[in-house]
């Protein structure tokens, strides 16, 4: 009995494919070296052994968490405490569990890395666990120089971006924090393998924490889709590495892998004119600003913008919110409201708008570059997103719209326009004053010409 591996052992392997198998075994022959092999009870690993291998890939204390979840792992249901080391068996199973389980599996594992305790934990050490995660994507992306181009992101929003896995079993503050009267609230496992199942990202970064810190293979993981490429320079970039994961999971997966920056404030100026020369046919959008009250916010157009005065896009379309609180708000079915973008009309509005309807978006931006509105009482009626912006009528100098994935022939073929097909106002300014369009005659005329 003492050289053969438990039933319970062979059945969390046999959910690894071979190679699998064999990455985590090598791993754990790594992290147990120092045991004499000649001894016939089973390999087991400490504490140092781990921290030794991941060296600074990971946080210590993020490497402490799931070491006690390894080690509180109880096969027989008879222990009378957590184990001193982490047995080959503790290991594969909770390596199985992280992996490769469902959501109530991975919460067996998650509640024992928040408290040594048995039973329910408070809520306030579920979001203290989902800070502590969230700070430890960054880290270890940051330390693979995996970032692909995107700042890292002060410490702080960890603050911010964490409460985004709680807001489905928890309700939130104003803040976008957990309110104090729910710090101390009892969470089952129950509550918590509710919330792994509501919250795709707290998986999602622990197979990052996992694939990256222990350098073993996470088979539900694609970095490319997680994490996209970024081509601009970010530097100076409403959004974060965190801010740009979390809207990006909620794109369609073919638009996952890229984003291209199309227009900039700071960039290319604050001019109206400016955005719809530079976003009008080229494809799927991202739209984020942040207001003076320092909310940032935004949308994602799902179909190209077309300089017209009617509404445009389809259910794919949703507005999200980043700071003060993350969240997604996607069609009600209620209208078809989804898009707008309008110049140079007397009898409709001008701007850019998402959700609503004239004079009530849920987002506007006004042809008076600079200005805006949220205005939802109590809701959006295309999104049922409540007000995003600090104030109703906002006032903000920074906006980015990002393309999304790679553009399609017909995309790239449209976005040769000249901005004189899609901007009247420069179209009218340049006939007023006498000036040729030099480009007549030299190209294939618009489409809908």
């Amino acid at each position: 009995m003492g050289n053969s591996k438990s039933s319970a052992g062979q059945n969390f392997r046999s959910q690894f494919l071979p190679e699998e198998q064999a990455e985590v075994d090598r791993l754990f022959a790594a992290l147990s070296s120092d045991e004499d092999s000649s001894r016939a009870s089973p390999r087991s690993f400490p504490l140092q052994a781990l921290k030794k291998h991941v060296g600074e890939a990971l946080p210590p204390g993020m490497v402490t968490r799931l070491y006690d979840g390894m080690r509180r792992v109880d096969l027989t249901g008879r222990a009378k405490g957590p184990s001193e080391r982490v047995s080959r068996e503790q290991f594969t199973a909770s390596m199985s569990h992280l992996l490769k389980g469902n959501s109530e599996e991975k919460s067996l594992v998650i509640l024992k890395m928040i408290s040594a305790a048995d039973g329910p934990v408070r809520a306030g050490e579920v979001q203290k666990f989902a800070e502590d995660l969230v700070g430890s994507v960054v880290h270890v992306l940051s330390h693979g120089q995996e970032l692909k181009g995107w700042a890292a992101g002060p410490g702080p929003r960890c603050d911010v971006v964490a409460p985004l896995t709680l807001s489905t079993p928890f309700p939130l503050d104003g803040e976008g924090l957990l309110g104090p009267q729910w710090q101390d609230r009892e969470c089952d496992q129950a509550v918590i393998a509710d919330w792994v199942f509501r919250a795709p990202q707290v998986a999602a970064f622990l197979g990052v924490v996992i694939h990256k810190g222990f350098r073993v293979p996470c088979p539900s993981l694609d970095l490319r889709t997680l994490v996209p490429e970024c081509e601009a320079d970010p530097g100076r970039s409403i959004l974060d590495v965190l801010s740009v994961t979390y809207v990006n999971a909620h794109l369609p997966r073919e638009r996952r892998h890229r984003w291209r920056l199309l227009f900039s404030s700071e960039l290319h100026g604050h001019s109206f004119s400016q955005l719809c020369g530079r976003v009008a046919r080229r494809g799927p959008c991202v739209a984020v600003l942040e207001d003076h009250g320092g909310h940032v916010f935004g949308g994602f157009a799902s179909r190209s913008w077309e300089v017209k005065p009617q509404f445009q896009g389809d259910n794919n379309c949703f507005l999200f919110s980043i700071a003060p609180r993350m969240a997604v708000y996607t069609p009600t079915g209620y209208n078809d409201h989804y898009m707008y973008l309008n110049q140079g009309q007397q009898t409709m509005p001008n701007g850019l708008g998402m959700g609503g309807q004239h004079g009530y978006f849920g987002l506007w931006v006004d042809v008076d570059f600079g200005k805006g509105h949220s205005k939802a009482k109590p809701t959006c009626t295309t999104y049922n997103s409540p007000q995003l912006s600090a104030a109703e009528d906002f006032r903000f100098d920074r906006m980015e719209v990002w393309a999304v994935g790679d553009p399609s022939e017909s995309e790239l073929a449209k976005s040769n326009k000249s901005i004189l097909d899609v901007d009247p106002e420069a179209r009218a300014l340049l006939e007023i004053s006498g000036r040729p369009r030099h480009s007549e005659g030299l190209r294939e005329p618009p489409e809908d010409q």
